[in-house]
């Protein structure tokens, strides 16, 4: 029974240095968030939310950045029969509506994910 404490006890310590660990982490990954408000990616993320929140209802084509490639987007909503609509937008989402005639669905895109956002007129 005294080993089953002691081994209770090595998992609980552990725990706690992954805990302590992790928490450093966080620590950093703010103060590295922080440090980024003034920079280009901060003002480049705030020009595409004023981008955003002005095309809201209109269709638009959505550049994504590499790695972050929506078939559904790309393929339907960037074609020339479809289009993506912007429904809503915040902080960190945009809600898009794709509609074609093969597909028509909503999708929840991170803003991070988009390189540019650019209207399409008819």
């Amino acid at each position: 029974m005294e080993y089953m404490g002691f081994i209770f006890g090595i998992f609980g310590l552990m725990a706690y240095l992954q805990l302590a660990s992790l928490k450093k982490r966080v620590d950093e990954l703010e103060r590295q968030l922080s440090s980024m408000k003034g920079t280009s990616y901060h003002e480049k993320r705030q020009n595409l939310i004023k981008i955003g929140e002005s095309y809201i209802g209109e269709k638009v084509r959505l550049e994504l950045k590499e790695g972050y490639e929506d078939v559904d987007v790309m393929m339907y909503g960037n074609s020339q029969k479809g289009c993506n609509i912007i429904k809503q937008l915040d902080e960190g989402w945009v809600l898009v509506h794709i509609e074609s005639p093969k597909l028509q669905k909503d999708k929840l895109i991170r803003l991070e994910a988009i390189e540019g956002i650019t209207l399409i007129k008819e």
